[in-house]
């Protein structure tokens, strides 16, 4: 090490005298401050510090060991009165706050290094950095560094704060991205935290690991979940400030559980221990050590009253200033710079190789151009020799010897360095253009020309540092699990070729090298004249370089969160019989964001704090499990369609101005309104969790921003994924009319679905769809309207209204006088629970019910046919006012049938009735009353239908041949003998259905708070639509229609036109001809833009439903539409 003198950086802040034995400054961890001239890419790297740096002392070293909790120099001056508090450590060095305010202790006992380093890993501001156009993740400047050590220890003194950083980094706390120089007061040196890789396999069974290449696709080296990244980036996205934290914060949270933790591998830091109830999530060792500068004197005698004999004391300035004693210095302090700044090896400069005539020859202009040259060019062979010290030094030892087992040594070496040939060889070429254009000319005219012809096969770069991330995790995972192998790294490492440079730092160099092309070049261009040919090609060369540089980014942060949900994955645990499948490992699958967000229990024990991931499907709140790389799910994760977050905003300076701002505590367009908790103080956020798993969750951010900044995020990413999975739109058909006790319980549309009804508690009203700026019109003053449908081809009405089923010709709709229409009323039947109308054996049928706990009963009806086609109206009103029945009994079946059970729903088949009722779906032949199950008993894998009590049937659709059955709790399919088919298939609806519709190739399921859209197919979830009250008003596919994708076709046309499920097989849909309800007959004319449509299968597809004051038609995108019809 070097001399003291030759130091000076050494000198004690604390006094004004020389430590004479810096080697004894600080035990185990003093770093040197200079080192001989080196390469600008490692001329720092000489860090470790030797044995001879260990000095065994006695217990009487020092006295009063803890009594020092702040600089001798400040305590002095504190009690003399003539020094205020420091200002927070951003201040200008040297100089120290005016403020005449007591300054504060420091945060820890500043000599203890495992002390400094905690604190300083819980208060670093962590994140995304850029240098030389690449990004680095969960990294720092020294600056910050500096900044937060300075005010952790609670001094104004840089040099003193940096010496106390640089003990640490001796230790590789933390390094420099690019692994080759110590800690540097600079805020363009980026660092990160030494790192480990946490294993995937929570057993620790590393041998027998599958590799998982194809998913861990490439990355820069860069701190990864729950190894130094994880908490530390909670930090970064916590804070709204980049500087050391406020002084309130540090009294409220202390070391926070969250912070980052640092991670080191044994065989590369022998001197790190782990340290016994670390408060660090994964328990990983923290430096360790005593910085000598802060602690009290050595010596027993040494007393605050009286001058020391020790010229190192750290009390002397304290003591001077009580005794009044001028300050004297000894030495003269002179502050080392050398390893700050960039040196040059001698040599290398361009003046010193040519002849002093040709240096003489040339302007100042040209000599700074040509020593930029002479960079690019001498920085490519020293590149080119380090890729060559790892294939000769690394790759093939490892090759030859017996280090990796023979069966994986090819693949490790792969992975380790995948690609390094490839570089090897492109550079090799340039390097070789290069030597040949320098050696050729003494003064170099131009460089671009070479350039542009290598740069263009710079793609080894992007995918050597898109998979640098997994090599990383190879090879630690190798250094931990084979003790050969790190003692080869150790030997390797200490070799003079390494020169004292980590393999990480050489593995590292690739990309490091891509980002310095386009300053070296750059710094060519500033020296070049407009007239040299290097003015365009050296811009087109950068441009190529910048260009490469994108790629890695985007591959590199593409298999960083790949490679975290990998391991994300495989550190949750679920509490029994919670498992849930987060697909975590799907291709595209990204992490938004993160960050701990506390919890305030009312129980003992359940306070705390919770480590919370956003994900671009769904969000989930985890507790770390202390000193196992785990962690604990605590509450059911919440898919972001089903998430709605509410968070008071309480310091909003003025009310929101425009949409986007009213959204914020609201994160949908129709979004549920859920009572959410008063909560009072802090700044909480709510999650709701909406549907059959429901829950809600107030958790408190510890900052405003970071408040806004959830919400936010949240807001964003469910938008994002609204417009991606945007299969159906809704249409508003009438907003604010129908409120209060006019609130609309019913729906039908007819005339093509250019008109519609509605039934409320008030009346019945009808719409014209076309003319949306008006209201709907009374048309019948009646109470308590349950249920509408429209007979279009008997132009007939039927209601329930007060438990009585009633039909009005459609003519006698009156919107002028709603009492008039009520002397053309036919009560068909009373004490009426619902009806149905439907296609049944070939006949449009009305079925009446009456319903009861234990019992039904059910009459089937068929509308009269009037023959009222090519009739004139008159000749229609006088048909029917001449008393004339609207419906009669089905002549079929009996005038009615009994069934012991309660029924809900009934759906037309083709020949016989399905009823839905507490026993599940009935089969009913309308001609024998036989009934009988659906599902075939001897079936034993639907056991778990017949087991569950209070399931209610509620649809049947069918699907090509098979039946797609829909309870209230899932929905799976039969074949027509009442067997499970598809047995793959099954789904749990989210929600609480109480309706269902079909939209081929889509079921939509409606609970009150959101719509549920699945496809038949797979049964996976497509889309969820929000609401509030939500309802559905009216859905008509029975399933006598079949649907597949072998008899689906568009006939969406302009305006309301809507796709009717018919079937093109006749064969497989024996009402393909049918028009409407009645007998075939040609469409009526349309005026336009209204294109006739062609004869509806059997039923309209028109789905209406309703939120709240709002009714809504639901209808697909066109480009949901185009992707079912493949244009």
């Amino acid at each position: 090490m070097a001399t003291a003198a030759a130091t000076g950086a050494s000198i004690s802040p604390a006094s004004s005298t020389l430590v004479e034995e810096p080697a004894n400054s600080m035990k185990s961890v003093s770093p040197p401050l200079v080192g001989p001239p080196g390469r600008r890419s490692s001329e720092s790297a000489r860090t470790l510090p030797g044995p001879a740096f260990h000095r065994n002392r006695s217990i009487n070293d020092r006295s009063r060991s803890m009594s020092a909790t702040m600089s001798p120099q400040y305590r002095a001056a504190l009690e003399g009165g003539r020094v205020g508090r420091p200002p927070v450590p951003s201040a200008p060095p040297g100089r120290d706050s005016p403020a005449p305010r007591p300054r504060r202790a420091p945060v820890v006992y500043p000599a203890l290094l495992s002390r400094v380093a905690e604190a300083f890993k819980a208060r670093i501001q962590l994140g995304d950095r850029v240098k030389d156009g690449l990004t680095y993740k969960d990294a720092f400047d020294g600056r910050e560094a500096v900044d937060t050590i300075a005010y952790i220890i609670k001094t104004t003194d840089r040099n003193l704060a940096l010496l106390l950083g640089r003990a640490l980094d001796a230790q590789k706390f933390f390094h420099a991205v690019t692994y080759d120089h110590r800690l540097r007061d600079s805020s363009h040196d980026l660092y990160q935290f030494r790192t480990k890789l946490p294993s995937p396999f929570v057993s620790g069974e590393l041998a027998h690991v599958p590799h998982e290449h194809e998913e861990l696709i490439k990355a820069l080296g860069q701190p990864l979940i729950n190894g130094g990244g994880g908490g530390g980036d909670v930090s970064n996205k916590e804070s709204p400030s980049p500087s050391a934290e406020e002084e309130e914060s540090d009294k409220k949270e202390g070391s926070r559980p969250d912070s980052p933790t640092t991670s080191v591998p044994g065989t590369s830091s022998p001197v790190t221990r782990p340290r016994a109830g670390s408060v660090s999530s994964d328990d990983v060792p923290l430096p360790t050590g005593v910085f000598t500068l802060l602690t009290d004197c050595y010596s027993p005698t040494c007393t605050r009253d009286q001058l020391c004999y020790s010229i190192a004391c750290p009390r002397r300035l304290e003591q001077q200033a009580r005794l009044n004693m001028k300050p004297q210095r000894e030495l003269k302090k002179q502050i080392s710079r050398e390893s700050l700044g960039e040196l040059v090896e001698p040599g290398t400069l361009w003046i010193h190789s040519v002849p002093a005539e040709v240096v003489a020859s040339v302007s100042d202009t040209e000599k700074k151009r040509q020593e930029a040259i002479n960079e690019v060019i001498y920085t490519e062979r020293d590149f080119v020799r380090d890729m060559e010290y790892l294939r000769d030094c690394w790759i093939k030892p490892l090759r030859e010897l017996d280090i990796i087992p023979a069966e994986r040594r090819e693949d490790f070496i792969t992975q380790v360095f995948w690609n390094i040939n490839d570089i090897i060889a492109v550079n090799t070429r340039l390097r070789d253009a290069l030597n040949k254009r320098q050696k050729s000319y003494a003064v170099v005219e131009q460089i671009g020309d070479v350039l542009l012809e290598a740069v263009p096969h710079f793609h080894p770069f992007v995918s050597y540092g898109a998979h640098q991330l997994y090599g990383k995790y190879e090879f630690e995972k190798e250094k931990s699990t084979n003790p050969e192998f790190a003692r080869f790294v150790e030997e390797t490492e200490r070799r003079p070729e390494s020169r004292k440079l980590e393999l990480n730092g050489y593995l590292t160099k690739p990309t490091t090298r891509l980002a310095r092309y386009p300053l070296l070049l750059e710094a060519v261009l500033k020296h070049t004249p407009p007239d040299n040919p290097d003015k365009t090609a050296l811009p087109k060369a950068v441009e190529i370089v910048r260009e490469f540089l994108k790629a890695v980014n985007t591959e590199t942060g593409k298999a960083e969160n790949r490679f975290n949900l990998l391991q994300l994955d495989q550190q949750l645990v679920f509490r029994p019989g919670e498992q849930v499948d987060l697909r975590l490992r799907e291709e595209g699958r990204e992490l938004i964001y993160k960050g701990a967000l506390k919890k305030r229990g009312g129980t003992q024990g359940d306070g705390g704090e919770l480590m919370v991931f956003l994900f671009d499907h769904a969000l989930l709140m985890v507790k770390p499990k202390s000193k196992v790389e785990q962690y604990k799910v605590y509450r059911r994760p919440i898919p972001l369609e089903l998430l709605l977050v509410s968070a008071p905003d309480e310091f909003a300076t003025q009310k929101p101005q425009n949409n986007r701002q009213k959204q914020l505590l609201k994160n949908a367009p129709h979004a549920p309104v859920i009572p959410v908790k008063d909560t009072k103080g802090g700044f909480s956020i709510t999650f709701v969790h909406l549907g059959r798993k429901y829950y809600q969750i107030t958790l408190w951010a510890s900052t405003y921003v970071s408040q806004r900044k959830w919400v936010e995020n949240i807001q964003k990413q469910q938008e994002v994924m609204r417009e991606r999975s945007n299969v159906f739109e809704t249409i508003t058909l009438s907003e604010g009319f129908f409120v209060g006790v006019n609130k609309v319980n019913c729906a039908a549309p007819f005339n093509q679905g250019r008109r519609a009804v509605y039934g409320t508690d008030d009346g019945v009203y009808l719409s014209n769809l076309l003319e949306h700026n008006r209201e709907p019109v009374k048309v019948l003053a009646l109470k308590d309207v349950e249920q509408v449908d429209v007979l279009e081809e008997y132009q007939l009405l039927i209601i329930v209204s007060e438990r009585q089923v009633i039909t009005f010709p459609l003519d006698a709709l009156d919107p002028m006088d709603p009492l008039s229409g009520l002397k053309r009323a036919k009560r068909i039947a009373s004490h009426i629970s619902f009806f149905k109308a439907g296609v049944c054996v070939g006949k449009t049928l009305v079925c009446v019910v009456k319903s009861s706990p234990l019992s039904s009963t059910i009459k089937a009806l068929e509308p009269i046919d009037q023959n009222v086609r090519g009739r004139s109206k008159p000749t229609f009103r006088k048909l029917l006012q001449g008393g004339n029945d609207t419906l009669r009994v089905f002549k079929a079946s009996p005038s009615e049938f009994y069934i012991p059970v309660q029924s809900s729903s009934i759906h037309f088949l083709k020949t016989r009735l399905c009823i839905g009722c507490t026993n599940g779906f009935e089969i009913v032949d309308l001609e024998t009353l036989d009934t009988q199950g659906l599902l075939d008993p001897a079936d034993q894998s639907l056991e778990f239908v017949h087991k569950r009590e209070n399931l209610k049937p509620l649809a049947i659709y069918r699907i090509e041949n098979e039946f797609l059955l829909c309870y209230d709790e899932f929905a799976f399919y039969v074949n027509k003998a009442g067997w499970r088919s598809r047995k793959e298939f099954m789904v749990y609806w989210e929600g609480n259905p109480t309706g269902f519709a079909l939209h081929y190739p889509y079921v939509l399921a409606f609970e009150p708070t959101f719509v549920e859209i699945r496809h038949v197919e797979t049964g996976a979830m497509s889309q969820i639509i929000q609401g509030n009250n939500l309802r559905c008003l009216f859905a008509d596919t029975p399933p006598s229609t079949t649907h597949g994708a072998n008899n689906y076709y568009n006939v969406y046309q302009q305006g309301y036109g809507y796709n009717p499920y018919q079937s093109v097989d006749g064969s497989r849909n024996s009402m393909q001809s049918m028009n409407g309800y009645g007998a075939p007959g040609p469409a009526p004319p349309y005026p336009n833009p209204y294109v006739p449509r062609p004869p509806l299968g059997a039923g309209r597809d028109e789905i209406l439903m309703v939120s709240d004051d709002r009714v809504m038609r639901l209808q697909m995108t066109a480009s949901a539409r185009a992707a079912v019809h493949g244009h």
